[in-house]
């Protein structure tokens, strides 16, 4: 039987997973969406492309436009890392809520900046441990803390948390010089195992992951071409993107060339 297809969407930060032998009706898996980065209580909320009615119904226009069954969110649906104010409960309450209107199934991979979401979430959308999940034999976590062995023994694993951009000289048509990217690494064959020394974690025995764009465009990102990755917080550059080959690829699909790592 053919295996399950991952793919990109083009010109979304969103990947499009299909389960062996289907054509559609898969899942649509993205990362970062910082729901609360765009306003507090005492100034106003966005109102353009970055706001969260605006994110929920591009996402439920995608969804519909693929055939796809539901959606996969890994992690940092919220932007407060502690708790969720309370003037954006019902925001939150309510971009899940459009989702699952819609007739999509809605699943969530906590992050690092999740802490308190669930009970503010409606009761249909299924919560996932922090270590993430696999689907069709792809391994799904956010990134900010060790996945399972699970996940780390999947063909291919995926992640958010690390906001990947690409920066470039600003131009005229171009004004802003970092772009939203997606990282793509590939990983050597595992070594053969040498006798039966214990291991504190399970070896990564991947052949490649993908690091997720931010979907929020209003988060921060990091620029991966110029400077040697410097998120101390995250292990992902060290034990994960320097094991391996590492590209960047444009939301558009350009192969903008390696990472150094």
């Amino acid at each position: 039987m053919v295996g399950a297809v991952l793919r990109p969407i083009p010109d979304w930060p969103v990947l499009e997973l299909l389960p062996p032998g289907k054509e559609q009706g898969g899942t649509l898996i993205l990362s970062d969406i910082h729901l609360g980065i765009d306003g507090t209580a005492n100034s106003p909320r966005s109102t353009g492309p970055a706001s969260p009615a605006a994110m929920s119904w591009s996402l439920v226009e995608l969804a519909r436009s693929r055939s796809a069954r539901g959606f996969l969110i890994a992690g940092d649906a919220k932007h407060p890392i502690v708790g969720v104010p309370r003037d954006l409960r019902p925001i939150v309450f309510d971009f899940f809520s459009t989702l699952l209107a819609a007739g999509f199934r809605v699943e969530h991979v906590p992050g690092n900046h999740d802490v308190g979401l669930a009970e503010h979430l409606p009761r249909e959308v299924v919560l996932h441990p922090a270590a993430g999940i696999v689907r069709h034999g792809v391994g799904v976590f956010h990134g900010h803390r060790w996945p399972s062995d699970a996940v780390l023994g999947a063909r291919t694993i995926v992640c958010g948390h690390l906001h990947p951009a690409y920066r470039f000289a600003p131009t005229p048509e171009q004004a802003v010089s970092k772009q939203r990217c997606w990282v793509r690494v590939e990983f050597p064959p595992p070594p053969p195992a040498r006798g039966r020394r214990r291991r504190k974690r399970a070896p990564i025995t991947a052949r490649e992951l993908i690091v997720l764009p931010a979907f929020q465009p209003m988060c921060a990102n990091e620029a991966l071409n110029r400077l040697r990755p410097s998120r101390g917080r995250t292990f992902l550059v060290k034990r994960f993107l320097s094991k391996g080959t590492s590209r960047a690829y444009l939301l558009d699909g350009t192969d903008v060339g390696r990472i150094a790592t």
